[in-house]
């Protein structure tokens, strides 16, 4: 049985959303997201993606999107 390998380092990865370039940073703290050549992005803890809080942010966030 082959073992998941630790996230030890910090992987980037260059992705397209809407044509534009942005850079998907994750580390052994979270993931973050920024519009390539900018410094502000969104972030994400791993503790706030698995107790909830983060899917409690999106809905809070659509639903004052939405008004």
């Amino acid at each position: 049985m082959r073992m998941a390998t630790k996230l030890e380092r910090v992987l980037k990865r260059e992705i397209e959303i809407d044509g534009k370039p942005h850079m998907l940073t994750i580390d052994s703290q979270g993931l973050k997201l920024t519009e390539k050549g900018r410094r502000k992005g969104v972030g994400l803890l791993w503790k706030e993606l698995a107790n909830g809080e983060a899917a409690l942010a999106a809905a809070l966030n659509a639903c004052l999107g939405s008004s």
